[in-house]
């Protein structure tokens, strides 16, 4: 991939680990699997992003990059895709993710009033079981969607670079 493109937008990672907020995970900010762009990194961090943009939980911005640093996957890629849930985008995903989830359980979609009562708490109850589940499903297979479309789509981008230098493609690749 185009790593100077990336790299243009990436913060700085000495900048990011000398931050006062992050310098509590200490030791584990300098793997470099964290940083490296390449395709295995960057496809774990998009799966990872992907997945964590469509859980419906107020901490997705906390969780995605705790779990990339336990997983070891591309942080600033992780980072960035959660974001692909907004202030903007969010009503339309999670809604479809509950539609998702009430079709999957097989239960009727509830009317929803989006005025902040008593009442409508309690509606949060019966809607919980089958956003959770929509969100986990779709969640799940935009990750997996988002790690073959990156790692297809890396290769294809090596394959072209070595037919246009002329070289011949590594047998891994082609």
């Amino acid at each position: 991939m185009p790593r100077h493109l990336i790299r243009k937008y990436l913060p700085d990672a000495v900048k990011l680990r000398d931050h006062p907020q992050l310098r509590r995970f200490g030791h584990r900010l300098h793997d470099p699997n964290l940083w490296h762009l390449n395709r295995r990194s960057i496809s774990g961090g998009v799966a990872l992003g992907l997945f964590c943009a469509l859980l419906p939980i107020p901490g997705q911005l906390l969780l995605g990059p705790l779990l990339a640093i336990w997983l070891r996957v591309n942080l600033p890629a992780t980072v960035v895709l959660i974001f692909t849930t907004n202030p903007l985008t969010m009503p339309p995903v999670f809604y479809s993710t509950y539609r998702l989830g009430t079709w999957l359980l097989g239960e009727p979609p509830v009317k929803l009033d989006f005025t902040l009562t008593w009442d409508a708490l309690h509606t949060l109850g019966s809607v919980w079981q089958p956003l959770l589940l929509g969100s986990l499903i779709a969640g799940v297979l935009a990750a997996a969607l988002g790690y073959v479309c990156v790692r297809l789509l890396w290769r294809l981008y090596v394959i072209r670079r070595y037919r246009r230098k002329k070289m011949p493609v590594p047998r891994e690749l082609s």
